[in-house]
């Protein structure tokens, strides 16, 4: 798949300015045209009025004033065109650069979603073909068993981010509020990740029975995309803290990671729909930026606030903010 390449927007940045430089260009000769136009009449006029005529100096002074009004008029009409002209242009130039930006995301999207796609499928292949082709001790087919659910359950998350992102986007999910316990949902997926990662170290701090409204898949499909995006940017011996508490009538989730941190100018970014640091191409963390855009629309329709800020001494904390009722 071809990527997006910079001389197709050097290409469409060249256009743009010229036939923005043009039309300027056209306006100005349109205005020094109609004022050498209006110069040339109101010296004709002049030229045919009669010196000795008692009314000289009240015509003169009225075809003089004739012509500043037509110079005010073209002044006028020339910023009013120039206005629309630039506010248009503006307009235009942003909504191309922003399409342009959004196509290559999306490509971007297709590239890592092609591999997320193909790699628990190969795996799993690959697991299946070799316990059924060869007769292995009880531990290793165990270990086996254990490495294809795992890329099975890799391959169901991935789904769910990808049918719930595109149900949002058609407004087709009817969210399923209920009174819940955030405490069960944080210590399942907590467990569950233990389970499916048992070499990664997942230390808790969890306060219990913190109730809410809520819609139960979304908050576990929030949790669970927060761990998996900790455990994918930071080290493997390295720990992950997760903590649930009540702070001025909010139920705060943190999940702190000890990886390298997320750069100031790109915390924001974070959350956009398809966004990823780095080229596809180089990138070796998997994903495909759909993650933490889920978790901020999850976030925001339980009447919550998501952010991201640094670890000490490294890594990220991501933090959710849920307002009760």
């Amino acid at each position: 798949m071809n990527t997006l390449k910079p001389p197709k927007l050097a290409v469409v940045t060249f256009v743009y300015w010229f036939l923005l430089l043009y039309m300027i260009a056209a306006l100005a000769w349109w205005f020094i045209a109609l004022e050498k136009q209006n110069t040339v009449m109101t010296a004709i006029r002049i030229s045919e009025l009669l010196k000795d005529d008692p009314l000289y100096l009240s015509k003169l002074s009225a075809i003089e004033e004739m012509s500043n009004r037509k110079t005010a008029q073209y002044i006028g009409e020339g910023i009013t065109f120039l206005a629309l002209i630039l506010v248009g242009a503006v307009y235009v130039y942003r909504a191309t650069r922003r399409q342009l930006k959004f196509s290559a995301q999306q490509q971007n999207f297709m590239m890592a979603i092609t591999h997320e796609l193909k790699t628990p499928i190969a795996v799993a292949q690959l697991n299946l073909e070799t316990l059924q082709k060869r007769k292995l001790e009880e531990d290793k087919q165990q270990k086996l068993i254990a490495n294809t659910l795992q890329e099975a359950n890799r391959l169901n998350t991935l789904c769910n981010n990808i049918l719930f992102t595109s149900q949002l986007d058609a407004g087709g999910y009817s969210v399923n509020f209920q009174e819940l316990n955030l405490t069960d949902i944080v210590e399942t997926c907590v467990d569950d990740c233990k389970s499916r990662f048992p070499e990664r170290v997942i230390t808790e701090a969890i306060e219990e029975n913190r109730l809410m409204q809520g819609d139960p898949f979304l908050l576990q499909m929030l949790v669970n995309n927060l761990l998996e995006n900790a455990m994918k940017y930071s080290p493997k011996n390295m720990p992950i803290h997760v903590s649930l508490s009540f702070i001025a009538n909010k139920n705060v989730l943190s999940i702190a990671d000890l990886g390298l941190g997320i750069e100031d100018q790109e915390k924001k970014k974070v959350f956009d729909k398809f966004y990823r640091s780095g080229s596809e191409n180089t990138r070796k963390a998997q994903g495909t930026g759909l993650g933490l855009y889920l978790c901020k629309k999850i976030a925001e329709t339980h009447n919550g606030y998501i952010s991201v800020t640094d670890n000490q001494p490294n890594g990220s904390i991501f933090t959710v903010l849920f307002k009760l009722q």
